[in-house]
């Protein structure tokens, strides 16, 4: 391979739509229902990809860009809801880490997000993509941000007493669905990876009034960091 590729993956339409504006040189391709887009932005070779909601999707999408088109690395954009209570609709999680919260073989004495017999359960991001989110958050970003650990379930969180055993027990910044799968498959791959989140509700109960509304808002946001990252990785 003589230029690095990078694949970038959103679980939704909207997380990934403005990407696929920006792409140029698109060649498109199918693979196990999913469409990977193949150009460039920035002068970078990209992979835009839809995973679909949930860790499953996720980690299939996730392998099929590491065997099938190389990415040497990896950054996930969308949204989520805010675990942290300094968190506010607009605001952005990088990921320090990815864990799974609705892992829970707590019976056999495995504490909650532990998978048995593998040793390591908290997958970390890298440093480098971190400092540059960071970096593209301080110049794009107009919300609050915070690095910290984003924690994925195969649930949508809409409880105040979830969000704090999530935020209390697991030390969860945030909560989605897809970003643990797409962590330990680039951990078991050695390939390094970031999550960005912007918070587009408060896993309260309140997201049939905040989610379409802000959806798209904080889609727009993410899209923003990504960009900014690209133009400098």
């Amino acid at each position: 391979m003589t230029a690095q590729v990078i694949g970038l993956i959103g679980a939704m339409d909207e997380e990934v739509e403005l990407l696929l504006a920006q792409l140029e040189n698109k060649e498109t391709t199918v693979k196990a229902g999913v469409t990977y887009a193949a150009g460039t932005i920035h002068g970078k070779r990209v992979v835009v990809c839809k995973s679909g909601v949930g860790k499953v999707n996720a980690a299939v999408t996730t392998q099929i860009l590491i065997d099938s088109f190389g990415v040497s690395k990896v950054l996930f954009t969308g949204v989520a809801g805010a675990l942290h209570p300094e968190l506010n609709i607009g605001d952005i999680v990088i990921s320090s880490s990815c864990m799974q919260h609705d892992m829970d073989v707590t019976p056999l004495g495995f504490a909650r997000g532990m998978i048995p017999y593998q040793e390591v359960s908290d997958f970390p991001a890298d440093q480098h993509l971190i400092e540059l989110a960071e970096e593209a958050c301080k110049k794009q970003a107009a919300g609050h941000f915070i690095i910290g650990k984003v924690l994925s379930g195969d649930q949508f969180i809409a409880s105040r007493e979830t969000v704090q055993t999530l935020h209390e027990d697991l030390g969860g910044a945030c909560a989605e669905m897809e970003g643990s799968a797409v962590a330990q498959v680039c951990y078991m791959n050695s390939v390094p990876y970031v999550v960005i989140r912007s918070m587009s509700d408060k896993a309260d109960g309140s997201a049939h009034v905040n989610f379409p509304e802000f959806t798209v808002k904080a889609s727009k946001l993410s899209h923003e960091i990504v960009s900014y990252m690209l133009g400098k990785l």
